[in-house]
């Protein structure tokens, strides 16, 4: 079977990540983390499973999500853990405003605003 026939598989849970709102790939493409040229071939990963990111989502449609260990967040400088925890929700308010979008969508423009600049000018 080809890839793209396959789907997105979790490379932790093994499961297929069916929705673009519960990918932890695409989550970190809209916010910056994942350069558009290896979009392609990075492992993706449901949200929930990767609780050390989920953990900074502040949004009523997310299930609140606490870590033990060093990458607790309460652990981590407050300062750091405010803007993450921006950054991070617009990411995922962004997934569900892409995953109402009507037709063919441009990946292309998945990405938060200020990351399309940031690129374009690169």
């Amino acid at each position: 079977m080809a890839k793209c026939d396959e789907g997105y598989r979790c490379e932790v849970c093994g499961e297929d990540v069916t929705s673009i709102v519960d990918s932890d790939l695409y989550l970190r493409y809209v916010i910056g983390e994942i350069d558009p040229e290896v979009l392609h071939t990075t492992p993706e990963r449901h949200l929930r499973c990767n609780p050390v990111l989920a953990q900074f989502i502040a949004d009523d449609r997310f299930p609140v999500v606490e870590l033990a260990g060093p990458m607790d967040r309460r652990q981590l400088d407050p300062m750091f853990c405010e803007e993450r925890t921006q950054r991070v929700t617009a990411g995922y308010r962004r997934l569900h405003e892409i995953n109402t979008w009507a037709g063919d969508r441009d990946v292309t423009q998945y990405p938060l605003p200020d990351v399309l600049e940031r690129w374009q000018r690169s």
